[in-house]
């Protein structure tokens, strides 16, 4: 039976996906209460979203949000991460959690419509943080820009050294 909060979950689900940058489905199955209180709370302080969600509501949210075919990661009890910024930041969390933990594991995720595996996630959490990435970007723009202010201002960089060394012959001359 279908209730009506049953159709709010699944708009709470759909608008959450639509909105999200970075998606990790996770199976959270022998985590105490504890456990899954910290890292909601390590989740949270970066800025991501962790929910628990029925797999038929959320193979509807899916469907909804248009992501692609992710049946596959929904065996077993699922939870959701939502990243909205740095998505690797996120998979890095989640990865180490993974880590430490002997129960908590990683299905899968979904970056940019397209589904990743679990080791995919991983390649994600390896990338820098999203600052040094636009860091990175913009030192490369850059870089042309103060060569070519390097080269053109050589010529007159070398004619102030000839005056400044005529200067110095013609004074010890006098």
């Amino acid at each position: 039976m279908v209730t009506k909060k049953k159709y709010e979950d699944v708009d709470e689900l759909t608008d959450m996906l639509s909105k999200s940058e970075f998606t990790v489905l996770t199976d959270y199955r022998g985590l105490t209460v504890s456990e899954l209180a910290k890292l909601r709370k390590q989740l949270r302080e970066a800025g991501v979203e962790y929910h628990v969600a029925k797999n038929t509501l959320l193979h509807l949210a899916a469907e909804r949000a248009g992501y692609p075919d992710i049946d596959a990661l929904l065996a077993g009890p699922t939870a959701i991460a939502v990243a909205h910024d740095d998505a690797s930041k996120a998979a890095k969390i989640l990865r180490d959690y993974a880590r430490t933990s002997k129960v908590f594991s990683i299905k899968g995720g979904v970056l940019s419509k397209r589904v990743l595996s679990e080791d995919e996630v991983g390649v994600v959490a390896d990338l820098p943080r999203r600052d040094v990435l636009v860091g990175k970007v913009l030192g490369t723009m850059q870089a042309p820009i103060v060569n070519l202010v390097g080269v053109l201002s050589g010529p007159t960089r070398g004619l102030a050294y000839v005056l400044q060394a005529r200067i110095k012959q013609l004074e010890g001359a006098a």
